[in-house]
């Protein structure tokens, strides 16, 4: 009788990012154009803009220790984002609060991943990007990649300059606009945040779309949801 196939142990299944879909993608056009990763950091905060990174990997150059930026330490990240700027392409563009509030946080955000792919000093034979969603406007064709910063090592790359240039912008705004502690929790929705737009109001660097910031300046309190985490 035939033995059926084992299982593949847990150790034998991908944990980490590779360049496979680079790999299938530069299969399928013939080329040897370079392939960009796109991701952003920023969707979900009430304060602060939205940051995009492109990033076209040179696959020789692979830094190691590159992750999902969500898995890795501020020290890890800092030393990473150090070394795909000092040695591959990249590009990033911003949304601010203005732009969010009037296009919304999906739109916005849409709109700096074009910006961003644009901003490449060559232009790129396709873009993989983090998401659902292909951004209108590409200088090339686009594929959107489900938890992309989790198989593609070039989107991974995107997501470590985003959050590292989010952080430190984040950090340069504490400065200026004390009391929010935008410095510890980079804009997002903890509890002392929330509580910091209840005393103090909202400042210049609040998304007015967002709540408790929306319902503020409404003059109505707040859903409970948007006022505790």
């Amino acid at each position: 009788m035939a033995r059926r196939p084992e299982s593949p142990a847990l150790f034998d299944l991908p944990t980490g990012p590779d360049l496979s879909i680079e790999r299938r993608v530069l299969r399928r056009l013939k080329a040897k154009v370079p392939v960009c990763g796109v991701d952003e950091a920023g969707r979900g905060p009430l304060a602060g803009p939205v940051v995009v990174a492109a990033v076209v990997l040179d696959p020789r150059r692979v830094p190691e220790g590159l992750d999902d930026s969500k898995k890795l330490t501020p020290a890890e990240r800092e030393r990473l984002f150090a070394e795909i700027c000092a040695h591959h392409h990249t590009a990033l563009a911003f949304a601010s609060v203005e732009r969010i509030d009037a296009l919304n946080i999906r739109g916005a955000t849409l709109w700096a991943m074009a910006r961003a792919v644009r901003g490449l000093p060559e232009c790129p034979a396709h873009a993989l990007v983090d998401g659902l969603d292909v951004p209108p406007g590409l200088p090339c064709p686009g594929e959107a990649v489900v938890k992309g910063d989790a198989t593609s090592l070039s989107i991974a790359a995107a997501s470590i300059v985003a959050k590292v240039t989010r952080d430190r912008l984040m950090i340069r705004l504490a400065a200026s606009c004390p009391g929010y502690g935008f410095e510890e929790h980079k804009g997002y929705g903890t509890e002392a945040h929330r509580a910091a737009i209840l005393t103090l109001g909202p400042s210049a660097h609040h998304r007015r779309s967002f709540d408790p910031v929306k319902s503020l300046l409404a003059g109505v309190t707040p859903p409970a949801e948007a006022v505790l985490v």
